[in-house]
């Protein structure tokens, strides 16, 4: 019994800790990407240090493509849509994974990477626009607000896992990437495509790209299974994103949009 009890208060002030380190960088801000006043619990400072660990962890489990003129070419219009971004505290990295699949992946902190795969059927207009799409997912803090949405468990583990450079760390970034990768809701996936054919816009590109590239992405999902981590599984179905898409952009919406967007 003595000893159960030493365990129940080891729990509850262990509990205890880790809110008063989740709610310490409380604060409520203006979010330019989706219009509202938001309460985050998660400083900039913890995100970055957050985006790192995923990062590293990503680099560890998928290959970084050996091309310096394609890791460069992605960067360069990376760095022109984070130019053009709401957001101008974070340092954004563009990098290539070496992987066919059609995909491509936003961390917290500033961190895009891309599929080779993703490259091979898209133009550079159309990169911009799905660039910009992650952007606006880091800009949204999309994946914080994700995390935040699990809050007790995982945020809790998350939290504690950071403040120590060990396997726990290791395993808090495992985690937090396993969330983001499981997709965002339909309202923010729709709401980054909004937001990012602004930047790719802003930044000079042709945001009318984005509907063509989800053109040929619904191609490549008819032509073969979707992968488990494709970049159709972990976002709404196309249909209904290009139908978005030219809404914003002023494009008419036609009966075919309407009825494949119903179908899908």
């Amino acid at each position: 019994m003595r000893n159960r009890n030493i365990i129940t208060f080891f729990l509850l002030v262990t509990s205890y800790w880790l809110l008063v380190t989740i709610f310490s960088g409380c604060a409520s801000e203006y979010n330019l990407a989706t219009g509202r006043e938001e309460m985050l619990f998660y400083s900039t400072e913890k995100e970055i240090n957050l985006g790192r660990s995923i990062s590293r962890q990503v680099e560890s489990k998928y290959k970084l493509l050996a091309s310096d003129l394609l890791q460069k070419k992605i960067n360069d219009i990376g760095q022109k849509i984070a130019d053009a971004c709401d957001r101008k505290d974070l340092v954004y990295y563009f990098k290539v994974i070496d992987d066919e699949e059609v995909n491509a992946v936003s961390l917290p902190g500033g961190y895009v990477y891309v599929n080779k795969g993703l490259i091979d059927i898209a133009s550079d207009d159309e990169l911009a626009c799905v660039m910009g799409h992650e952007v606006a997912h880091i800009v949204a803090r999309h994946s914080i607000k994700k995390l935040q949405a699990s809050m007790g468990y995982m945020l809790a583990r998350i939290l504690a896992a950071q403040t120590v450079e060990n396997s726990q760390a290791v395993y808090g970034a495992d985690l937090a990437f396993g969330q983001i990768m499981l997709g965002y809701s339909r309202e923010d996936e729709l709401l980054a495509d909004k937001v990012g054919v602004k930047y790719a816009d802003k930044a000079g590109f042709d945001p009318k790209a984005m509907i063509s590239f989800l053109e040929k992405l619904k191609d490549v999902n008819r032509k073969k299974p979707i992968a488990p981590l494709s970049y159709g599984r972990t976002h709404p179905y196309i249909s209904d994103r290009i139908k978005t898409v030219k809404q914003e952009l002023g494009e008419n919406i036609t009966f075919k949009d309407y009825i494949n967007s119903q179908e899908e």
